[in-house]
Parts: C-alpha cells; structure tokens; sequence
C-alpha cells in the first residue's frame, strides 16, 4: 500500500473529489494548508500599501491505496489539478507498512 499526499490549488479540490469517486477512490483526507515552493508567495496591495504573502492557501489531500490503484490517482490528480501555470502543487507517494480498522480490526487493504 502507499499514501498519497498531494498538494493543489484549492479551486481544483471539488474537480479532484469527483474525478477520484469515479475512479472508485473510496475516502481521503483533505487539510486546508498554507506553504510556499519555487514561487516564494506573491506581492499584494492592500489599502494602498504593498505587502508580502509568503504563505499561499493550498489543499493536502491524503489518500492510502493499494499498489495498483496509484499510478491511476496519481494520473487523475494531475490532469485535473494542472492548470500550467507556476504553483499547481506537487505530489508524493510514501511506502505504507499497515493500516487497520478500528471497528472491526481489518487490516491491510481491507481496511482502507
């Protein structure tokens, strides 16, 4: 199994969502976050005075999959959340030992 994090434009969340419910992804987490890469926040106005933003709002989701599921999210995440432009997000995959159910003590995929 492995955990998806993925990090994206808060606008494309609800495009994402409906994209992975059709690709039979049956839950994740969502964290509103804010953070910076390459793009170093932005320069706003804001009753005359110039200030910086270097914290931009952006959209953590979580998803844990089994091994053959994740090329196909991590596809449908980046095709929907691209917008080619700088700040689009970024994706990691991260090994996932177990996961267990707490209800009813399921573990492995069974659990997710």
């Amino acid at each position: 199994m492995k955990k998806i994090e993925a990090y994206i434009k808060p606008f494309k969340l609800d495009d994402v969502k409906a994209a992975l419910m059709e690709i039979d992804v049956r839950g994740m987490s969502v964290t509103e976050v804010r953070g910076f890469g390459r793009q170093k926040g932005h320069t706003e106005l804001y009753r005359g005075s110039e200030y910086q933003v270097d914290f931009l709002p952006k959209s953590k989701l979580e998803i844990v999959a089994a091994d053959r599921m994740v090329e196909q999210i991590v596809d449908v995440i980046q095709k929907i959340a691209r917008t080619g432009k700088v700040g689009d997000g970024k994706i990691f995959i991260l090994p996932v030992e177990d996961a267990i159910r707490i209800r009813t003590g399921e573990s492995d995929e069974d659990a997710v």
